[in-house]
């Protein structure tokens, strides 16, 4: 059984966490006694009472990134563990693609990510100790659409396991959660053009379901804590078998 002191005595920041999987993160590490930073884009994301300190600003913007980071270790301290959580996309297959939207989902899902999270790193590496956990997606392993998204997400993997090798020794460990497909508000436009969309979804997963954002936040908790001590440098799915096999393939060919 989880010990619900889990987390007493650390301090945990969570990007976009105002969000429906940064949400569920933040309330289940809060609940197993962390003390939450939460970083989004607006004050009113950030109104859960289980966060403790807010900082707003913006992946996209790199002025924001570098003044937020002196004033979340001034004010915070260097943390104990850093969930990457932050993340977005729209562009959602090739023909979608611009120049514009290339270099968006590149700044937001990776370089973002980078520039924030690098300094907050190398601080925990300075001190001896740290756990970081990137939440990338099944897109990074296997191609379902949105490929600018994907090629950042891939990005992100690469990262954690750079950090994984370099600064082990440091005592800083790395990991990283690839979703599958959680029914958030990431998906209500898709819900608005095809209300059976969801249906169709479950099909493809071995499960007969798609998760919730408390199964991916459950992972999320283990890969930060002392009872994951010995695991660094992975990429985790949590996609009710997803990237498993092709389940079509099982029963529209073969079954057939």
């Amino acid at each position: 059984m989880v010990s619900r002191t889990e987390f007493e005595d650390r301090t945990v920041v969570v990007t976009g966490a105002g969000g429906g999987l940064g949400s569920a993160i933040v309330a289940l590490l809060a609940e197993r006694g962390a003390r939450v930073i939460g970083c989004d884009l607006s004050e009113e994301a950030l109104a859960s009472p289980h966060i403790a300190s807010r900082h707003v600003f913006d992946l996209l913007d790199p002025a924001a990134i570098k003044a937020a980071i002196p004033a979340l270790l001034d004010r915070d301290g260097t943390p104990d563990i850093l969930i990457n959580n932050a993340g977005w996309t729209r562009a959602e297959t090739l023909p979608a693609l611009t120049s514009e939207t290339i270099e968006r989902e590149l700044d937001l899902n990776l370089t973002g990510v980078m520039t924030f999270a690098d300094p907050l790193i190398k601080a925990m590496a300075a001190r001896g100790s740290g756990s970081v956990v990137f939440i990338s997606s099944v897109n990074a392993i296997a191609h379902f659409g949105n490929p600018a998204y994907a090629a950042a997400k891939a990005g992100i993997n690469a990262y954690a396991k750079s950090i994984a090798v370099e600064l082990g020794r440091s005592g800083v460990r790395a990991n990283v959660v690839c979703p599958g497909s959680i029914r958030t508000a990431a998906w209500d436009h898709r819900l608005a053009k095809d209300p059976e969309i969801l249906g169709k979804l479950k099909r493809l997963y071995p499960l007969g379901r798609i998760v919730d954002a408390d199964e991916v936040a459950e992972v999320v908790a283990f890969l930060a804590s002392d009872r994951a001590s010995g695991v660094t440098g992975v990429v985790m799915p949590v996609d009710a078998g997803l990237t498993a096999g092709c389940l079509p393939f099982i029963d529209d060919i073969l079954g057939a």
